[in-house]
């Protein structure tokens, strides 16, 4: 998996943000939200790895 590939559904992303606040959604926050759930899981495998587990868990994520 490279790391431009979008880690969200696209079309789920714009129906929510339509059904919530009735607003469109740009193609760039999909990246962004990919972005910052890269970010997110890279800081949950860190913790899981210092706590030398082999599963990611929820507590693993802030």
């Amino acid at each position: 998996m490279g790391e431009t590939e979008s880690l969200v559904i696209a079309s789920k992303v714009k129906a929510y943000i339509k059904d919530k606040g009735d607003l469109k959604c740009s193609a760039a926050v999909i990246d962004a939200l990919s972005d910052k759930i890269r970010a997110v899981c890279d800081a949950a495998i860190q913790s899981a790895i210092a706590d030398k587990r082999k599963t990611v868990q929820e507590k693993d994520v802030q």
